[in-house]
């Protein structure tokens, strides 16, 4: 079951206008055709989110709790490179004995490519992708394990014709306004760097600053933060890192092994006027640990989750959710506390000024 065990990677979407479990019956309308109709052309469409065969989309199949869980399906018959490559080399030749050539034109080439593919595409089983996700109705937020560019336009405009709205990709921009009604676009862009010939970048870098400003807090103040219910926990940093800067030279450093958090490679990369853009990102409550990769643009990854008590499926996969949000709302707590330092034009001046002192003594000995 996607989401239902494993580590979890996935990104955040504000939804437009609240769900209920009534949307189900929207995502049946839109149900994935039967694999066995699947011809040259692809087909997609809705399954729920135990397997990709599974087409019953229905209120006791898709909705858990507070929760629907479906995946996004593609189906599509592909000829593997390699083997398309040797029929087509083997048709290839066989034309040119026949013509009584060494080679053939290629618009023959293309022809002969052609047929080829046409012979055993039929024969091909079909190749399944998939994208799950969650609607959550507590929070009007869309949960989807769409990480690449490619996925996420992909399932938004499929979820816009389904449920009737265009899901909106969290980022520290979005989050930002939602939340706080900050516009990135009016924040002075900001250097870290104590090096005063070094301009700051071009356009706003909000996720990295937030990124590189939580490594301070968390060395300067002992990472301790409370959620808006009041609840404790500690956040802790740890590598490989990704460091980047738009501009002349290397623009992305990754530091691996040992300790990248206290090397003087990292000191360079800061001192250079780079921004922490990944990290791994460790989050304790009470008892329980959360791990994940996370990106300045707030793309989750490999999120690990404590171990649940739920034995059944559907118990399980609520347990677990609860656990996501956990971690996501802790993270976006940090967030709002950088948002309300960033605004606040005598706390950022004197925050700015006690990076700067830090990452000029970072590395020495």
């Amino acid at each position: 079951m996607a989401f239902g065990s494993g580590s979890v990677s996935f990104r955040l979407f504000y939804l437009q206008q609240q769900y209920d479990s009534s949307l189900v019956d929207a995502f049946a309308r839109h149900v994935a055709p039967p694999i066995d109709s699947l011809g040259r052309d692809p087909i997609h469409g809705w399954v729920t989110g135990r397997h990709l065969f599974d087409r019953a989309i229905a209120d006791e199949t898709c909705v858990i709790g507070p929760y629907l869980h479906a995946q996004w399906l593609r189906a599509e018959k592909k000829v593997p490179p390699a083997l398309l490559r040797a029929y087509v080399q083997m048709e290839e030749d066989l034309e040119c004995r026949a013509r009584e050539v060494e080679f053939l034109p290629r618009a023959v080439r293309a022809e002969v490519k052609q047929r080829v593919t046409d012979s055993l595409l039929p024969k091909m089983p079909p190749t399944l992708t998939s994208i799950p996700v969650v609607v959550d109705f507590r929070n009007d937020l869309l949960v989807a394990s769409a990480m690449s560019d490619k996925q996420i336009d992909t399932l938004a405009p499929a979820f816009k014709e389904t449920a009737g709205t265009l899901p909106i990709l969290l980022t520290p921009e979005t989050a930002a306004m939602r939340r706080k009604q900050i516009n990135a676009n009016d924040l002075e862009p900001v250097s870290f760097s104590p090096d005063t010939t070094l301009d700051p970048p071009n356009e706003p870098t909000l996720g990295m600053d937030f990124f590189t400003w939580l490594w301070f807090a968390w060395e300067k103040e002992g990472g301790v933060c409370h959620l808006p219910d009041g609840r404790e926990f500690g956040v802790m940093l740890e590598g490989p890192l990704t460091f980047f800067r738009e501009g002349q030279g290397a623009h992305e450093a990754v530091l691996r092994k040992g300790s990248p958090l206290n090397s003087r490679e990292a000191g360079t990369a800061l001192l250079c006027g780079k921004k922490l853009k990944r990290a791994k990102v460790v989050i304790a409550h009470s008892d329980d640990v959360f791990s994940a990769t996370i990106d300045a643009d707030f793309a989750f990854r490999s999120l690990k989750l404590p171990k649940g008590e739920q034995s059944d499926a559907d118990g399980r996969f609520e347990e677990r959710m609860l656990m996501i949000e956990t971690f996501w709302s802790a993270w976006l707590a940090l967030f709002d506390r950088f948002l309300e330092l960033r605004t606040d034009a005598q706390a950022w001046l004197k925050t700015l000024n006690a990076m700067r002192q830090w990452i000029a003594r970072f590395g020495e000995p």
